[in-house]
């Protein structure tokens, strides 16, 4: 019977029409996607703005964090004992430690210290239990450039970079805000998909490129609309898909990182013992990745928790939180087990580049401003959405009326 039918009609029309009804039902779902999503797509994106340089605000907002006058920075390749690189390091750490130490002290908990290779103030992190994630409760600590003295003490989410953080990431509702922007971003993508189809021109690219400053209010917000996401189109869905991999990281390690080697067990500190200098477990750590930098040390306090250096080795992209680790014993400082980032598979190396094309810092300064413009597009395309399809109902109202 359907075959009968587009016999009869004259060529072209049947598909034109089955094709104007496709086109009309991904509309609709668009629409529906862009005002159940939109305002928590426009928070996520300016969120995300405001955290592209979010280490530099935070420190223009505290000075006290700031170098001081006259401070050397502080070498990133870990000991003295490798190639004479980084000599005081490790004895700042150790005065850090201890610092820390005698204020905050939990055992089971552990200290994580920054290796920034800049002067001024330490940023460390104190995990008061020993809870797993990026996302576990902890203290952010600063100590002075020596390691003598904390300068900073502030609980993460208790002030504004990290709350906006806390909001960006997980809505400021845990391990479910988590989920929800991972599985909502999945929402997102087919968002930003169904929004390129339905614009995708019948004839001139140049009229479906063009912003007819002339027309009417409702035309140039629609005008507005379509080319905002046109021409975002690309960043935007490299950002959300990003975004998604790093909120489901459970998800993200089934389908690019299967198999993540088991972390090794420490010997634990005896009672009235002390643990290895952490200057010495550096020094162990660099010859296992003599071309690695050095970035974070986490330091436990008791149990059977390894001291874990963080590296980034040539080929790692994220210069801040690069993807291979040397653990050590807390008693011998013996290295127990290494990750190297270039050993792993294809997948590996793909999740190598999730969150540097995430947070922008791919390209440098210039791809980081464009990760800041692209957040902010988000608002406009949900603004000039809404306006348009409250402009469009009134008009349909009135219509109605007459």
């Amino acid at each position: 019977m359907a075959g009968a039918v587009l016999l009869a009609e004259p060529p072209g029309v049947a598909p034109r029409a089955a094709g104007s009804r496709v086109r009309l039902a991904v509309r609709r779902v668009h629409l529906w996607l862009g005002l159940t999503l939109g305002l928590l797509f426009a928070v996520i994106g300016a969120t995300g703005s405001a955290l592209v340089f979010y280490t530099a605000i935070d420190a223009a907002l505290h000075p006290v964090v700031q170098a001081e006058a006259g401070d050397p920075p502080r070498d990133l390749r870990g000991d003295g004992g490798v190639a004479g690189a980084g000599a005081g390091l490790g004895a700042t750490l150790d005065r850090a430690f201890a610092t820390g130490s005698a204020r905050f002290r939990h055992p089971g908990g552990k200290w994580t210290f920054e290796v920034t290779g800049e002067a001024g103030a330490i940023p460390a992190r104190y995990y008061p239990a020993a809870m797993p994630g990026h996302h576990a409760d902890r203290l952010m600590v600063w100590f002075s450039s020596d390691g003598g003295r904390i300068v900073r003490v502030a609980p993460w989410g208790g002030y504004l970079m990290s709350w906006i953080y806390q909001l960006h990431m997980e809505l400021l509702a845990g391990e479910l805000g988590l989920q929800i922007v991972g599985w909502s971003g999945v929402a997102m993508l087919a968002l930003l998909v169904s929004g390129v189809i339905a614009w995708w021109p019948r004839g001139s690219w140049r009229k479906a490129l063009a912003f007819k400053r002339e027309a009417a209010p409702i035309r140039r917000l629609r005008d507005l609309h379509k080319l905002s996401g046109v021409w975002s189109m690309a960043l935007l869905f490299v950002l959300v898909a990003t975004g998604v991999l790093l909120a489901l990281p459970s998800v993200t390690q089934a389908l690019l990182a299967p198999g993540t080697p088991a972390v090794p067990v420490s010997a634990a500190v005896p009672a009235g013992g002390r643990p290895v200098a952490i200057g010495q477990a550096l020094a162990a750590a660099q010859r296992a990745l003599p071309d690695g930098r050095l970035v974070f040390v986490d330091v436990p306090i008791g149990g059977t928790a390894p001291i874990r250096a963080r590296y980034q080795v040539p080929g790692d992209p994220h210069a801040r939180f690069p993807a291979s680790y040397v653990y050590l014993d807390q008693v011998s400082g013996r290295v127990l087990g290494v990750h190297d980032a270039r050993r792993g598979g294809t997948g590996a190396r793909v999740n190598l580049w999730v969150r540097t094309l995430h947070d922008g810092t791919v390209g440098g300064l210039a791809t980081r401003v464009l990760a800041v413009v692209a957040g902010l597009v988000p608002g406009a395309l949900f603004v000039t959405g809404l306006l348009h399809w409250l402009r469009r109902r009134r008009q349909a109202r009135r219509c109605s009326t007459l």
